[in-house]
């Protein structure tokens, strides 16, 4: 079913997007060049290596990895986006240049190593016992300059995509409404400016807000910080309005792997939560020369 608030989804990754992104990391990294490799390798030299996975993961790679090397190395995808892989499991095959290989090989790893160890984490939690489309979400507390990167992982950890960026959606937190004075006038604000007519969505910490906010017909509420008895309540009074099962409705705020199946059942569309990608360890990849 279509709710009134449906996100953006980072599926894919724009090549050209991905090999600036790579660009901006190797300058950061070899600013001046690889001085230890430009004075031990030949320029003539060329290698053979492989990435291989040192542990349990769930792999992110195949929409960004031919893109992250440059066209005189010959890259081999041999793992699947989503799948899970094991200590020993190869993942990549590239030849090529051995000054180019080892130029890139820390940058191209630590991504990696960051989005597949994003989407084995949340790969853990879309495991639980969750409704069928329940939405396991990620948040806006993500890592400055990974964002599509990221935000890409998850989705193929099985996740989904809570807003982009700060314009691509409208959510009205805690601090708008201090700001605004209350809710009404946020809301009220808010609908004279909106000219892209994008959803509203509100967040309430109690269910007085909800009532509020159910008054100024918003299109979803994330039920912050509530114990899962609340949100239940929160949502019965939500489906009960006229067009309340479209409403988009989510939870979020402290809850975690042990909590999350109570909240899953209560009747909400799905969840938020930066452990997804804030609290992710990233895992291990290792590039073996053959």
């Amino acid at each position: 079913m279509n709710k009134k608030i449906n996100f953006y989804q980072q599926i894919n990754l724009e090549p050209n997007w991905v090999r600036s992104k790579i660009s901006e990391f190797i300058k950061e990294d070899a600013p001046n060049g690889d001085v230890t490799t430009d004075a031990t390798v030949l320029e003539s030299e060329s290698v053979s290596a492989g990435m291989i996975a040192m542990e349990n993961l769930i792999f992110c790679g195949e929409k960004y990895l031919p893109f992250c090397f440059p066209d005189n190395c010959k890259i081999e995808i041999l793992a699947k986006d989503g799948i899970a892989f094991y200590p020993g499991d190869q993942l990549l095959k590239i030849e090529g240049p051995a000054k180019t290989i080892l130029t890139y090989e820390r940058v191209v790893l630590n991504l990696m190593q960051r989005l597949c160890g994003i989407s084995s984490e949340t790969n853990k939690y879309c495991k639980l016992d969750i409704p069928e489309g329940f939405k396991i979400m990620d948040t806006r507390k993500i890592t400055p300059g990974l964002r599509k990167f990221e935000k890409h992982a998850v989705s193929v950890g099985g996740g989904w995509n809570h807003r982009l960026d700060l314009s691509s959606a409208i959510l009205v937190k805690d601090n708008h409404i201090q700001a605004a004075g209350n809710i009404k006038n946020a809301i009220n604000q808010i609908r004279k400016k909106n000219i892209q007519k994008l959803p509203i969505e509100l967040e309430v910490d109690n269910l007085d807000q909800l009532k509020e906010g159910l008054e100024l017909k918003v299109d979803g509420f994330l039920l912050d910080n509530m114990t899962p008895e609340i949100v239940k309540k929160g949502v019965e009074l939500i489906r009960k309005e006229e067009e309340g099962h479209l409403v988009f409705v989510e939870a979020s705020g402290g809850i975690n792997i042990k909590t999350l199946e109570s909240y899953a059942w209560t009747g909400i569309d799905g969840i938020s939560m930066s452990a997804i990608t804030a609290n992710a360890p990233a895992v291990d990849i290792k590039l073996e020369f053959e």
